[in-house]
């Protein structure tokens, strides 16, 4: 681990984790708390993303307004975001305002008030969201996608909610909520930047103090069963996701499925663009990722096509996913590690990504992963190592989800079929 991160834990049993980088004359600072959708009941489905608005809505001691012009009258910024596995509160601000900023950031966590009209009010925002996610194909067709491969389990529920369980969704639903789940074990405090680690951690036990100490249990195992999602709609395009059951972040095949997404649909040198959008013109937009969680993951493929191109689209899809089984070939493996280091060490130049990476970091490993030896696994990723990758992943059930004009698109059994033969 470098000199320039340090991790210590204050007696309350917060993890307190900082990187000093002398270099810029900003910081950025968060509360990183590991709970998110997965961690919800079916009846409280969305109370994260809930919680992540109304904390912003006002404390004992600032209003909505009050939050917004303190970090703005120093040009600093302010946000948060809800996902599967943790939600995050953090500001970036000038190096002398790193106080302003750990006094916000605590006092939302710690005093929020929930006051009735704030709520309410944000709890329309929150069903404007909901409705803008449904009306955006691109966006709401891979919540029907996870839905398909986790069906029934708090994995496979969508981050924003639905509209009946916000509708109804009462303000000690949240209350409760954060009692339970914004204790000092279950939170990490990050910062990177321009700073001091002691001042950090004099800022963290001061401003956090009032954090509960409870002992947050394990959520339940994410279940792979996979499936299919298909909804007829008048649009122009057919919105397609193609998945399989991945690989954990500690999985030993953890950094060859990132290879193989990346040589694989990762950029407009990958096989995906340059076969299906390059040479045969069928889509606009198309790409494949990986999305790693503490002890599952998916490996997914999106592609947007016009309807007379879809049945054209997946046979050449599942030859290229029937080909990368066998043949990976030096050339493009070294473009694809290009690509992954590239992307952590230009994370390096944001004290935002670094501060975010660092709390994860602690999160899922429980110790910093040093960006050296990052890079050294990436290097020691082989040819061999992607084909099986590419195996493991493409071998098992799929996963299918299809909006639009679908009456061209093979369904889950056909594809199963094909990708055996």
């Amino acid at each position: 681990m470098s000199d320039a991160i340090r991790v210590e834990t204050l007696p309350s049993g917060l993890t307190v984790v900082t990187e000093e980088m002398t270099r810029v004359e900003t910081v950025s600072f968060g509360a990183y708390v590991n709970a998110g959708t997965r961690h919800e009941s079916a009846e409280e489905n969305g109370v994260s993303h809930f919680l992540e608005h109304m904390a912003f809505k006002g404390t004992e001691t600032r209003s909505a307004a009050a939050i917004a012009e303190e970090i703005e009258a120093v040009g600093g910024h302010i946000n948060a975001y809800t996902a599967r596995e943790q939600t995050a509160y953090y500001v970036k601000l000038l190096k002398e305002d790193l106080a302003l900023g750990a006094d916000i950031i605590g006092d939302i966590l710690t005093h929020s008030s929930f006051e009735p009209e704030e709520l309410e009010r944000e709890r329309g925002v929150i069903l404007q969201e909901i409705g803008q996610a449904n009306d955006t194909p691109d966006d709401i067709i891979f919540d029907h996608f996870q839905e398909a491969a986790f069906p029934d389990q708090a994995m496979g529920r969508p981050t924003l909610g639905t509209e009946a369980v916000i509708r109804s969704m009462p303000r000690n639903a949240l209350t409760n909520y954060m009692r339970a789940h914004y204790g000092t074990r279950n939170v990490v405090v990050a910062a990177a930047g321009n700073l001091k680690h002691e001042e950090v951690m004099r800022l963290a036990a001061q401003h956090f103090a009032d954090l509960p100490t409870t002992v947050v249990g394990e959520p339940t195992q994410a279940e792979y069963h996979g499936g299919e999602f298909r909804e007829a709609r008048d649009l122009d395009q057919v919105h397609i996701v193609l998945g399989f059951p991945s690989v954990s972040y500690t999985d030993p095949d953890f950094y060859p499925s990132m290879m193989l997404s990346n040589l694989l649909g990762g950029g407009m040198s990958s096989r995906l663009f340059q076969e299906v959008r390059e040479k045969r013109g069928l889509v606009y937009s198309i790409y494949s990722f990986t999305a790693p969680s503490t002890d599952s993951g998916l490996f997914g493929i999106y592609a947007g096509t016009g309807e007379s191109e879809a049945a054209e689209l997946m046979p050449v899809t599942l030859e290229e996913l029937r080909r990368v089984q066998h043949d990976v070939t030096e050339v493009e493996l070294h473009r694809a590690r290009a690509q992954a280091k590239a992307g952590i060490l230009m994370s390096l130049e944001s004290t935002g990504s670094r501060c975010e990476q660092l709390a994860r970091q602690i999160q899922i490993f429980g110790r910093i992963v040093s960006v050296p030896e990052m890079v050294a696994k990436i290097e020691a990723v082989r040819t061999e190592d992607v084909c099986r990758a590419a195996a493991r992943l493409f071998r098992a059930k799929p996963t299918l989800a299809v909006l639009g004009p679908a009456g061209k698109v093979p369904g889950l059994t056909t594809i199963a079929e094909k990708l055996a033969a």
